[in-house]
């Protein structure tokens, strides 16, 4: 072979040689840089039709404030079904791809009633892992709320809540939009530290045992308000975070100085339901009250789930009595609360 071919046949070895370091090289570089992609979910281009799971990721609490995966303060904002027994029609993924898409809701509350007489049981559970995974599917968050109401005491079902929470835990550990609501709404002769936390520190136990980082929201005293008293002794649990319920109309200065005080304390609150008519669901609705309401909670960072997602006839239900549909609602399907809830969260 002519010394000038074995010239030309090195340069081209050589080349080959550089460009498959250089594919490898770039191979790994790209690879690395997708992973940092994925971990940081700030590209413009992802985040244009990116879902609200993928743009903030797994959520944590830090001081007063819910955090994203970047460590950027995050709200929730939210719907909450009625009890899921009365009004399951709610629970589809159509529903739930409208709230997101039309109305700008990242969290859907799945609200399951713990009584039997109130729809407890399989068909019950069945419809909540139906609505996370319509919720998982369209990127939501999603709150489990184990609905303490009528019984007043959250540990007179507290054998239940255990096998409930251990199976949730179990099956939604790898996920990070599922947050955990261990007791909805504990009254009457009721004490955060002799009936709730005692509870709340086994459920919690319960839960962390498969699911480590969860964000977890536990009920307070009187229908879930005095988190004032919840501030002086709060758990020592990470990534916990505590519920404060009002009605607008009904519920005015005095509980919001109760939130004021637990946030000087630094305890971090979130509103897992809240409606801007009376207590009962239903009666005229208070704009003013609400207005002071939405006000304190942008100022706090306080995240909030709306009640509720249904056509029932009261004053709370987000659609139209007359409204049949169970999805693609207009502004004109929506009930006066709905029109209104919707018009801050868009």
């Amino acid at each position: 072979m002519k010394r000038w071919m074995w010239g030309l046949l090195t340069v081209i070895l050589v080349a080959a040689g550089v460009a498959g370091y250089k594919s490898i090289g770039m191979n790994r570089t790209r690879s690395a840089v997708q992973s940092a992609r994925k971990a940081s979910l700030t590209t413009t281009a992802r985040a244009a039709d990116a879902t609200p799971v993928e743009q903030h990721g797994a959520l944590h609490v830090s001081g007063t404030d819910l955090m994203d995966s970047r460590n950027v303060k995050f709200r929730l904002k939210g719907v909450s079904t009625h009890g899921i027994a009365w009004f399951p029609q709610y629970v589809n993924k159509e529903a739930f791809r409208t709230l997101r898409d039309k109305f700008g809701i990242n969290t859907i509350r799945l609200a399951m009633y713990t009584n039997k007489s109130e729809g407890y049981g399989t068909e019950a559970v069945k419809k909540v892992q139906e609505g996370v995974r319509y919720a998982t599917e369209l990127g939501m968050y999603v709150i489990i709320d184990w609905h303490v109401l009528s019984e007043g005491n959250p540990n007179k079902h507290k054998a239940e809540a255990k096998k409930f929470f251990t199976k949730m835990a179990k099956q939604y550990a790898g996920q990070d939009n599922v947050i955990y609501e261990i007791c909805n709404e504990p009254n009457g002769a009721v004490t955060w530290k002799k009936h709730i936390k005692p509870y709340a520190k086994t459920i919690i136990s319960t839960i962390r045992k498969y699911s480590k980082n969860s964000v977890i929201v536990v009920g307070t005293p009187t229908w879930s308000q005095d988190v004032d008293v919840v501030a002086q002794s709060p758990l020592k649990s990470k990534n916990v975070m505590y519920a404060l319920h009002f009605y607008a109309a009904t519920h005015k200065e005095w509980i919001q100085d109760k939130l004021k005080k637990a946030h000087k304390k630094g305890l971090p609150v979130m509103v897992t339901e809240f409606s801007i008519c009376d207590a009962s669901g239903n009666g005229a609705l208070d704009r003013a009250s609400a207005r002071k309401w939405m006000k304190l909670l942008d100022k706090y960072n306080i995240s909030y789930t709306a009640w509720s997602l249904c056509n029932k006839n009261e004053s709370s239900a987000l659609i139209e009595s007359s409204c049949n549909k169970t999805s693609g609602w207009t502004r004109s399907d929506l009930s006066p609360a709905g029109k209104w809830y919707f018009d801050q969260t868009k």
